[in-house]
């Protein structure tokens, strides 16, 4: 594909507090027990966490063990992305709508194919920053109830380990939630490439040093979004995804992951040029060719 690699830029952001279903106090207060699980991810920060919530009653287990076949509640995919595809092959039939999907990225497309587009899917906006420490929820000063949101048969039991956690969690209908993925998407992706951009600084540093370039950036990709697939932003991402960059301000920046993440955008451009239609998203594609793409994304 071949873009011109300058940079020009335009400005402000937009998107609105999503929809909800129900208040995330009031998810909170109906999550009181929680669910034995399958718990895909030993030895990880989020299997781990997830484990230590309800010790002795859940199945444990590494990303290349074997899933059991018995069992009716959740199967939590505490896992990198790079391995989906393998998890979901090992997982018996009678099993997979059980899957609970939380990975960073656009998983649409990837669900879809494997007939798996209604499992439940959470939005994780908290961290742990190593293995065994509190998790950090991801509160901001314009969302103090959160931002986590899940979606799906198994919502309930992923806002009961939030809970117990000490985590907010909101459980949201799959319209709310698909507009909730494109704003984590476009925060990953914003933050990312104007941090890798810029040296790898830490993605407080991109909210206080470069925040016009990354709010043009995200106006760019919400716009993109808007026109290819239809979902309509309000005033307000801008400054929403800003908030939560100064909560995990100590976060550092890297292109990883590419085809879950920015390569989402990357191929929205290269059917545009295919079908000899204008760039949906021009700033990306030249910040992505400015930073010699092979350079800094991780394949």
């Amino acid at each position: 594909m071949a873009f011109l690699a300058c940079a020009g830029v335009k400005a402000f952001v937009t998107s609105h507090d999503l929809p909800r279903r129900r208040s995330a106090a009031t998810s909170r207060l109906k999550a009181t027990t929680i669910e034995p699980a399958t718990i895909i991810g030993a030895n990880g920060r989020i299997g781990d966490l997830f484990a230590s919530l309800n010790p002795g009653k859940d199945t444990l287990i590494g990303r290349d063990d074997d899933i059991p076949s018995t069992g009716t509640g959740p199967i939590f995919v505490c896992t990198r992305n790079d391995v989906l595809d393998s998890i979901i092959k090992k997982t018996p039939e009678s099993r997979r709508e059980d899957l609970v999907f939380m990975q960073n990225g656009y998983l649409d497309g990837f669900l879809e194919e494997q007939g798996l587009s209604d499992n439940t899917q959470a939005l994780i906006f908290f961290a742990v920053s190593k293995k065994g420490e509190s998790p950090i929820d991801g509160k901001t000063d314009l969302n103090p109830d959160g931002l986590t949101k899940v979606t799906g048969k198994h919502a309930a039991a992923f806002a009961a380990r939030c809970q117990a956690a000490g985590l907010s969690c909101e459980e949201v209908d799959a319209e709310a939630y698909r507009v909730a993925m494109y704003e984590k998407l476009i925060w990953i992706s914003s933050f990312m490439l104007i941090g890798a951009l810029n040296g790898g600084v830490s993605v407080g540093d991109v909210e206080s040093n470069y925040r016009q370039g990354v709010t043009d950036l995200i106006e760019d990709l919400c716009a993109a979004v808007t026109s290819t697939q239809g979902v309509k932003f309000g005033p307000g991402a801008g400054e929403r995804l800003c908030a939560y960059a100064r909560s995990v301000a100590h976060f550092p920046t890297a292109i990883k992951e590419f085809e879950w993440r920015n390569g989402f955008f990357w191929n929205l451009s290269e059917d545009a040029e295919d079908d000899d239609k204008e760039d949906p998203c021009p700033l990306h594609t030249r910040l992505c060719n400015q930073g010699l793409v092979e350079d800094i994304f991780t394949f």
